[in-house]
């Protein structure tokens, strides 16, 4: 089968990075880190495996990420190479193990892609497991898997974008028959914000700033909302088709990026004042966000999430997966800022309860009260994988919240 696959070659990445410079179709190019090629189904992996036919696997930003080789090096401790891309997913169960009792051959399904000490054969989890923390599982590195952190990163379990990969039978979760494959893809993507708005909920009464309003953006303001805080919610968005979104998704003012610095009209709702720098962009004093979470992973929503928060708020990195230059840090001294990150996803407690992100979120979507459809906005065959990334990449241009590589029968089930 094909499949799109990331190499461990060192000639290949300082070329890439070089003439990725000046010509970014090279990072997809003949040269370049990512291959298209032909490779064996992964087999599975012993008899609590389950091999999934792949429906929609979705490009996520975190993938192009690592095509754009903007990942930590850090990283690469916990991938097998090669690996094939893809953790994002909705798929049909294809084959079982022996042992798997939950699934069978037909069934639609998803798979969290986290790949923890169940999945492992960790005999005795780790601390973080056993809370069902799985985003924090000490090994990713270990058991009787190649290093990897989750589906999408792994050379044993293959990815998403391919026609096919495994998971262990404790990674996957049934489809309700009246939830889309369009919808069933975005679980990952809103489990991910459901993580970083349940372990941050703002209070009642207090603002939180949204910086990014890409897909995991929106997520996180219908997360927030789901969880019922009554928090005043301000997006930053870079594109209006973005903005109106926003909106629809629960917003209560969202601020285009392109239209002057954000921080006035912080300040004016917030009740602060700017000073103006010698250099730079102004500095906000007395006023900000309680809670801001970061969603776009560049230097600049990093900056203004960074200036924009209150004294002693919170910080919260919903999308750095890279190694940001040219950050001012000035803020988290001067303000005594919190700062967090968030990866992946986890069981959270809400309400004194525990809360699986996955199960959760397909069960607001069978009941009708969340629906992420629309938010897939390109569909692409992986053969066409160059113009994929190229549209993918100039989202403003072409209005891009997520796309997505269709397989089969072109992933068109509506539930």
């Amino acid at each position: 089968m094909k499949a799109l696959q990331i190499t461990n070659s060192i000639p290949r990445y300082l070329l890439t990075q070089a003439l990725g410079r000046i010509h970014r179709p090279a990072f997809w190019g003949p040269f370049a880190l990512l291959v298209y090629r032909d490779v064996p189904e992964p087999a599975l992996l012993g008899p609590q495996w389950v091999r999934v036919r792949t429906r929609l696997g979705g490009i996520c930003g975190s993938d192009l990420h690592t095509i754009l080789l903007e990942d930590s090096p850090a990283l690469s401790a916990l991938t097998s190479f090669p690996f094939t891309l893809g953790h994002e997913n909705v798929g049909i169960v294809g084959e079982t193990g022996q042992e798997v009792k939950r699934f069978r051959p037909g069934d639609r399904v998803i798979a969290l892609g986290l790949l923890p000490c169940a999945a492992r054969g960790v005999s005795e989890p780790c601390e973080h497991c056993r809370r069902g923390e799985r985003s924090l599982c000490q090994s990713f590195a270990s058991g009787g898997l190649a290093p990897g952190l989750g589906i999408g990163y792994c050379r044993d379990t293959g990815g998403s974008w391919s026609a096919c990969f495994v998971a262990h039978e404790s990674q996957l979760y049934a489809v309700p028959d009246g939830v889309s494959d369009e919808n069933a893809v975005m679980v990952d993507a809103f489990s991910c914000a459901l993580h970083a708005a349940a372990q941050n909920l703002p209070r009642d009464g207090e603002t939180a700033l949204i910086v990014g309003a890409g897909a995991i953006g929106l997520c996180l303001i219908a997360a927030l909302r789901l969880l019922g805080t009554q928090a005043r919610i301000v997006v930053l968005a870079r594109y209006p088709f973005q903005a109106e979104l926003a909106r629809r998704y629960g917003a209560d003012e969202v601020l285009c990026m392109g239209r002057g610095d954000p921080a006035k009209a912080i300040a004016a709702a917030t009740g602060g004042r700017l000073l103006r720098p010698m250099l730079g962009s102004d500095v906000l004093i007395g006023g900000g966000a309680d809670v801001v979470f970061e969603c776009a992973g560049s230097a600049r929503s990093l900056s203004d999430a960074l200036r924009l928060a209150r004294s002693r708020g919170r910080v919260v990195l919903v999308g750095l997966a890279s190694i940001v230059r040219g950050v001012d840090w000035t803020p988290i001294w001067l303000k005594e800022l919190t700062l967090k990150g968030c990866f992946w996803c986890s069981t959270d407690t809400v309400d004194g309860r525990p809360l699986d992100p996955f199960q959760q979120t397909l069960s607001w979507m069978a009941e009708g009260r969340l629906d992420l459809s629309s938010l897939v906005t390109h569909r692409f065959r992986l053969e066409d994988y160059r113009r994929a990334l190229a549209v993918t990449l100039a989202r403003g241009r072409n209005r891009v919240v997520k796309s997505v590589f269709v397989f089969d029968d072109g992933g068109l089930h509506r539930g």
